[in-house]
């Protein structure tokens, strides 16, 4: 797929690209493909959704949502105050997958294994306390 050239200067001003690097950046068909598919992209929303928490010490909840733009950007202000770090690195191949599931042009809600958890395994096996997310994409709010 062609794209247009204004799109391409748009990307290499806000990456930083010289010339050179952007040369390289064309020739890699993949880039291309994945430029094209940009628009439709960034009209998604990923949500990562606690469907169970349980002894969590950052306060994490049920329905607590960490929301990202669907490039996989988070969204801060829409999201809780406070967010663990395990949580969030745990959901990072979720929100990878989705993309790659819409690059391709598949339903990412229909991800077979779309849940992810923190890594601490909860006080019953020696641990802290446990938190469940769930992974959806939705078409994004518009204000």
């Amino acid at each position: 797929m062609e794209i247009n050239e204004e799109v391409l200067n748009f990307f290499q001003e806000r990456l930083g690209y010289t010339n050179e690097e952007m040369k390289l950046f064309k020739e890699n068909p993949r880039n291309v493909d994945v430029l094209s598919k940009a628009i439709p992209l960034m009209n998604k929303t990923i949500i990562a959704e606690v469907v169970e928490s349980h002894g969590c010490n950052s306060q994490h909840k049920v329905g607590d949502k960490l929301i990202f733009d669907g490039i996989g950007n988070l969204i801060t202000k829409l999201c809780p105050k406070r967010i663990c770090i395990y949580a969030l690195a745990s959901i990072a191949p979720l929100v990878f997958a989705s993309n790659e599931l819409l690059y391709a042009g598949a339903d990412p809600n229909e991800m077979r294994f779309k849940r992810s958890g923190c890594f601490d395994v909860g006080v019953q096996c020696g641990g802290w306390g446990r938190i469940i997310m769930e992974l959806r994409v939705e078409d994004r709010k518009k204000d």
